[in-house]
């Protein structure tokens, strides 16, 4: 496909996430991405804020804490019928902040690629993804078969609320088992065993995540708060089981 005929997508944000989603895209879209701390490279053109929000397809790869204020910034730019995508690791408030900030002529959907450039290095066909919908399931439809077609990915199409609610565990708990393990170090590397290499191994797949990333799995999450008190609670109890003594 030349680079004429290559639909253009625009791509707000391009930070680590951007640069690798321009990385796997550009062989289909034209990629004009806009970031105003980033720079272009082989697979993206670095463009107004304007001119990224005029494309056919916009993804958001911001953090969600900047989500809200970048939804009202495009939202002048959109075209009619444009597909709005997001990448957040959060899908309810996103979700929410599109369906309120965007006009009513564009198609919203959610998305959440459960992987980054760590776990990606060695490509992304067979991780997995997942969509959902908003205003307008034949966009859904239409944005999954991109992922299982042109990326190879496994996809799942669930709600916001279903997506958030898994997501509070395997995300929440993987994060924040990570951090506390990380404030330990140095952590043994002589005597392992399997499990425990397999543990730090999840380690260092998130060990380099932004600030950001932690705030929004932790905290923009609904359902987060209340995996961590029952993860607390039951440590809590394992603790006082250990301090007993024994019989």
């Amino acid at each position: 496909m030349t680079a004429a005929a290559r639909p253009r997508l625009g791509l707000i944000g391009y930070g680590a996430f951007g640069r690798l989603a321009a990385r796997h895209l550009s062989a289909t879209f034209e990629i004009l991405a806009h970031d105003p701390a980033g720079e272009g490279d082989a697979h993206a053109r670095l463009v107004d804020l304007a001119t990224a929000a005029a494309c056919p397809v916009v993804v958001l790869a911001v953090p969600v804490g900047v989500m809200e204020a970048t939804i009202a910034a495009i939202a002048p730019h959109l075209t009619p019928g444009a597909l709005v995508i997001d990448v957040g690791s959060v899908k309810v408030l996103p979700m929410r902040w599109m369906t309120a900030g965007l006009p009513d002529h564009v198609r919203i959907v959610g998305t959440h690629p459960l992987f980054g450039p760590q776990s990606a290095a060695d490509g992304v066909a067979g991780l997995r993804m997942a969509v959902c919908p908003a205003n307008d399931p034949k966009a859904a439809r239409r944005v999954a078969a991109w992922g299982r077609k042109l990326l190879g990915l496994k996809v799942f199409v669930v709600s916001a609320e279903d997506h958030d609610r898994e997501a509070a565990t395997v995300q929440g708990l993987t994060h924040l088992i990570a951090r506390v393990l990380i404030a330990m170090e140095p952590l043994p590397t002589r005597m392992t065993t399997t499990s425990f290499e397999r543990l730090m191994q999840g380690v260092e797949m998130v060990r380099h995540d932004s600030p950001a990333v932690f705030e929004a799995i932790e905290r923009d999450n609904p359902f987060s708060a209340e995996v961590r008190e029952r993860f607390f609670a039951l440590a809590d109890e394992a603790r006082r089981g250990l301090s007993a003594p024994s019989e």
